[in-house]
């Protein structure tokens, strides 16, 4: 494999794929578990993963690109998520990533020039009672404004 997976996440993958009766069951735990080790999903690891549990490589590409979870590319040091379901857009979300554009100059889908942020577009954080809401690395924030954007994303290292 062109890519590197570290002896224990090899042997955590195998075994999570052993403990399904239905193989193809365990794709997606492995994705992530790629993934965590990795922080994203190279093309050759869609494959790996796919052959694995027994699927075509079609199969594993199919699993990495129906999940907003799971990532193509290499994200920059900080991931941002921004809910866009219905109650986050009529509650503040296209402010928030008006101000991301045009103060921060990120767009979704893409990382920065200078690779701190990745920003991504996410169906729902399940906050609609709190939106609009976001994710900055694995932190979830809610009732965000654009003042709070900044200090969410100048507190980032």
């Amino acid at each position: 494999m062109s890519f590197e997976l570290s002896p224990a996440v090899r042997d955590r993958a195998a075994g999570i794929a052993a403990r399904y009766p239905e193989r193809r069951a365990a794709l997606l735990q492995i994705l992530r578990l790629v993934q965590a080790e990795l922080g994203w999903i190279p093309a050759e690891a869609e494959t790996w993963a796919a052959g694995l549990v027994g699927l075509r490589p079609v199969e594993g590409r199919a699993g990495v690109t129906c999940y907003t979870l799971l990532r193509r590319k290499p994200p920059g040091r900080h991931v941002i998520q921004v809910c866009r379901n219905l109650s986050c857009t009529l509650r503040g979300a296209a402010d928030l990533l008006a101000h991301l554009r045009d103060k921060w100059g990120l767009r979704p889908g893409e990382t920065s020039g200078d690779g701190r942020f990745t920003l991504l577009l996410v169906e729902c954080l399940g906050c609609c009672h709190d939106s609009p809401c976001l994710i900055a690395d694995d932190l979830e924030h809610v009732h965000v404004t654009p003042e709070d954007l900044d200090a969410i994303l100048e507190g980032l290292p």
